[in-house]
């Protein structure tokens, strides 16, 4: 029987809110299941100080290091990252990084397949190459290099002289001046990318992206977990953690598209499966998962706003199930991968 570890920085799985859907889904799939964090473990007698999951309850119980390792948080401490590379040089670990955004903006790019996709995208070294974007297209995007769910993202809109920026649902008029010592300040200390600014609007004007959420099932084959929506409620941030709202996919589809739902939804749906399936072939290590924001501009183009790892559905879907179901197929899949490669 396959034995699972869920790995994360967190001490008690009763603070992971995720861990009870794991435990649950590894006990359908007959799967043993445990979650640990890097504290726990010890290398020199390859056991662990675990939590399983028992009779309601989460109890602490000492284990053998597990075939697979579900790596649901990286570490975040040099010692922590010690011992999951140490672990890492016997056991499968069914999630790997793919960077930051512009490396995997270059990475796309350098590739070419899926680079008319890709909007053009700079690292903010300087003011003048956010002046010079804003010169060029008068609308664009400043966004963090390592941001996620939204957060950091800028909208700078430039009229004559002035410059109109939202940020968390905040607008500002700015002068030059001021732009600058804003722009200065922000990468002071974080790196920063800025790329023009697509119209990806609803029919009433809101700003909406989709989330393509795909991940590896039982055969290590790229399958779609879903695709949801996300509206801008104000600003240009579609993002439901800072203030926006999803809607179901096909209703949403049927309202914007009208009779042509139906191909803008087959095209979405092959775009995911398709794009996750030639990105995880750029790496050296496996992908697993991912989560692909995409906009649609009034030509119907998709546009690639960003790829991220360990994507996280909303709770509104009620998706935790099919989500970790899939995971821990994938996981028993890299268990006999790994054996067979032993036997050969």
């Amino acid at each position: 029987m396959t034995t699972i570890g869920m790995l994360s920085h967190r001490n008690d799985p009763k603070t992971v809110f995720k861990s009870y859907a794991y435990a649950a889904a590894a006990k359908m799939e007959g799967v043993e299941f445990f979650f640990f964090s890097p504290g726990r473990v010890n290398l020199k007698e390859k056991t662990i100080l675990g939590w399983v999951y028992v009779m309601g309850e989460w109890i602490e119980k000492t284990v053998p290091f597990p075939d697979v390792i579900y790596n649901s948080s990286p570490p975040i401490t040099e010692k922590q990252e010690a011992i999951v590379e140490a672990l890492r040089q016997d056991i499968p670990f069914t999630s790997n990084p793919i960077g930051d955004k512009m490396s995997v903006y270059n990475r796309i790019k350098k590739d070419g397949n899926f680079s008319n996709y890709l909007i053009p995208s700079v690292d903010i070294t300087k003011f003048d190459v956010v002046n010079d974007l804003l010169n060029e297209y008068q609308e664009i995007i400043v966004k963090p290099a390592s941001g996620a769910k939204g957060i950091g993202i800028v909208y700078i809109q430039q009229e004559d002289d002035q410059y109109t920026i939202y940020q968390n649902q905040l607008k500002q008029v700015l002068t030059k001046i001021e732009l600058k010592q804003f722009i200065e300040n922000i990468i002071k200390n974080d790196a920063f990318l800025s790329q023009p600014f697509i119209q990806s609007k609803t029919n009433n004007g809101l700003s909406y992206d989709f989330r393509l959420h795909t991940q590896k099932d039982g055969e290590g084959q790229w399958t779609l977990t879903t695709i949801y929506p996300r509206i801008a409620g104000e600003g240009v941030v579609a993002n439901l953690s800072g203030g926006g709202y999803s809607a179901i996919f096909e209703s949403f589809l049927k309202h914007e598209f009208e009779e042509k739902f139906y191909d803008v939804k087959r095209t979405l749906e092959h775009f995911a499966v398709h794009f996750s399936t030639h990105f995880d072939g750029l790496y050296n290590e496996p992908l697993d998962e991912l989560g692909i924001d995409i906009g649609i501009d009034a030509n119907r183009k998709i546009w690639i706003f960003e790829v991220n790892w360990r994507p996280g559905p909303p709770i509104l879907f009620s998706l935790e199930q099919d989500v970790t179901k899939r995971m821990i197929r994938y996981a028993c899949y890299l268990q006999l991968q790994k054996a067979r490669l032993m036997q050969s």
